[in-house]
C-alpha cells in the first residue's frame, strides 16, 4: 500500500472519528436511564462497540471509492461528508438537548442520506457500497427504537419525571 493510500485511509477514520466523537460526548446519563424502553432495547454496552466497528467500516467504505476514483467521484465524497455531520447531529439532538421528537427527524433524514451515500458509492465500488449495509441495518434499528422511546417517553421524554 502507498504511503498516499495510506494517508487516505487516516485521513478517512479521523473524519469518522469526528463524527463518533458526538457520540462519546453527548452520553447517555439519568435522563436516559429514567426512559422507559422497549424489551428489545440493545443493552447499553453494546452501543459503543457497534457503533466503533460501523464507523471503522464507513471509513473504509469512503477511503475505497477515494482509491477508486479520486476527485472524480466528489459528488458522492461531499455526500459522504455531509451525512457524517447529519450523523454526528443525533447524540446532541438526543442526549444534548434530551429531543426525541427532534433526534427522530433527524435520524430519518440520516437513514436517507446514508441510502443516498450506499447508491452513489456502488457505481465506484460495490464494496464500498456493501460496507455500509450494517451501518443502515444499525440506522434502522435506531430509528425504530427512537421512535418507540418518543411513544413511551414524549418529546422530551419528560413522561419519567
Amino acid at each position: 500500500m502507498a504511503l498516499s493510500s495510506i494517508s487516505a485511509l487516516i485521513v478517512f477514520l479521523l473524519l469518522n472519528f469526528a463524527a463518533a466523537s458526538s457520540g462519546a460526548f453527548f452520553r447517555p446519563d439519568l435522563w436516559y436511564a429514567k426512559l422507559r424502553k422497549p424489551s428489545w432495547t440493545p443493552p447499553n454496552w453494546a452501543f459503543p462497540i457497534v457503533w466503533s466497528v460501523l464507523f471503522c467500516a464507513i471509513a473504509v467504505s469512503g477511503w475505497l471509492v477515494w482509491e477508486a476514483a479520486g476527485l472524480s467521484a466528489w459528488p458522492a465524497l461531499v455526500l459522504y461528508a455531509l451525512h457524517l455531520l447529519v450523523n454526528a447531529a443525533w447524540s446532541f439532538l438526543f442526549f444534548g438537548l434530551k429531543r426525541l421528537d427532534w433526534a427522530m427527524i433527524e435520524v430519518i433524514c440520516l437513514w436517507a442520506m446514508i441510502v443516498m451515500v450506499l447508491v452513489a458509492f456502488y457505481p465506484f465500488s460495490a464494496l464500498a457500497a456493501l460496507l455500509l449495509v450494517p451501518y443502515l441495518a444499525w440506522v434502522t434499528i435506531a430509528a425504530l427504537l427512537n421512535y418507540r422511546l418518543l411513544q413511551l417517553n414524549g418529546p422530551r421524554g419528560s413522561t419519567t419525571t
